[in-house]
């Protein structure tokens, strides 16, 4: 009898372990890339300064007239301007001159 107790614990173990296996795996594969592309987006969208060019999710390219916490207002032409989130901005094409 007692053997087969011991014998148990090992074989919770071995069926434990292609669980961890397969965490791991999810981990390193998919969890931790998709988190570090999400801090490199949030750092971005936080970066927008006015004068910024960029290009919107749906493929629109502005420059940007005005910033808030939740909105950018974009312009297209000389005479359009188009408000967005901040969330829809996809990426910034050309930095703005900083003024020194």
């Amino acid at each position: 009898m007692w053997l087969s107790s011991t014998a148990g614990s090992g074989n919770i173990w071995s069926m434990l372990l292609p669980f961890v296996l397969m965490f791991a795996i999810f981990y390193f594969l998919l969890i931790r890339p998709q988190q570090k592309k999400a801090k490199e987006l949030r750092a971005m969208l936080n970066a927008l300064q006015k004068g910024d060019r960029v290009t919107t999710i749906g493929g629109l390219h502005g420059t940007i007239d005005q910033l808030t916490d939740d909105t950018v207002v974009l312009k297209v032409n000389d005479s359009t301007k188009l408000t967005y989130d901040r969330s829809a901005i996809k990426s910034v094409i050309a930095r703005a001159e900083s003024a020194e």
